[in-house]
């Protein structure tokens, strides 16, 4: 899987649930919510103010290890 800003938080949470704290580290504490997990990253990512291609870097760092 290959994150992109488009890219919905519950599809990265189902492929990878070690993913979860990189969005506890940005503020998003309400991950098992419906209206969290389908927001795409760069809405989540717009309302907490963190950088989008921050997180989409690590996220996909993350993921390819």
């Amino acid at each position: 899987m290959t994150v992109t800003k488009n890219t919905l938080i519950g599809e990265i949470l189902k492929a990878d649930q070690t993913t979860a704290p990189y969005f506890l580290e940005m503020g998003m504490h309400c991950l098992g919510c419906p209206s969290s997990t389908n927001e795409s990253l760069e809405q989540a990512c717009m309302v907490h103010g963190v950088s989008v291609q921050e997180l989409i870097d690590k996220l996909n760092k993350h993921i390819s290890i």
